[in-house]
């Protein structure tokens, strides 16, 4: 069975990250969807403990409050040396991304040990509190001695991708999407999503 022509469901993205929305919007274009931001001035608590318990709490919460099917990532930088951190907490590591980027390469100062990885946990919710689709992505790097690149956002200059001697920030966004953390574990949603929309 073939999702029917010209039909689409109401999609909210459940971030008020402008980035994190831009790329959602690529990586679903494909999909009969009409893609909503999330209700202006919505702020939903992360309390989770993991990036999957925070998605899923965003998702549960944009759902009902918008009504439609809400989907939400949360996604972080985890660096080894410094014991998985920033982990849940790397948008509130600073105030802003220079901030934040200052603050990791202070931390870790020259410490052999550079490893590290990006994880993004993805949740799909329906507004009646239901679950409908949950996966994670990792991609692993090492966190390079000073920014490169000008491209993407968040820690994307000081992340060099394993085997690539390239930052997500000096890839261009296909290759970032094709690489990716958030990619590859839309790459795992994608066919769940479009079963569920063929039986809807």
């Amino acid at each position: 069975m073939s999702i029917p022509h010209g039909r689409s469901r109401t999609l909210v993205i459940a971030s008020g990250n402008a980035g994190k929305v831009r790329e959602f919007r690529e990586l679903l274009q494909q999909l009969p969807l009409e893609l909503q931001p999330q209700p202006d001035g919505m702020e939903v608590e992360e309390t989770g403990l993991t990036f999957a318990e925070n998605a899923r709490l965003k998702a549960l919460a944009v759902a009902a409050a918008s009504g439609a099917w809400a989907l939400a990532d949360d996604s972080g930088l985890c660096v080894m040396a410094l014991g998985g951190a920033p982990g849940v907490h790397s948008a509130r590591y600073a105030a802003t991304d220079p901030e934040r980027i200052a603050r990791l390469l202070s931390e870790l100062g020259d410490q052999d040990d550079r490893r590290a990885e990006f994880r993004a946990a993805l949740c799909l919710a329906d507004p009646s509190g239901q679950v409908l689709l949950e996966v994670e992505g990792c991609c692993a790097g090492v966190i390079t001695t000073a920014p490169r690149g000008d491209s993407g956002f968040g820690y994307d200059p000081i992340f060099e991708v394993e085997g690539s001697a390239l930052t997500f920030a000096e890839m261009s966004p296909d290759r970032k999407r094709a690489v990716g953390h958030r990619g590859r574990a839309f790459a795992l949603l994608q066919p769940e999503l479009h079963k569920l929309l063929n039986d809807q």
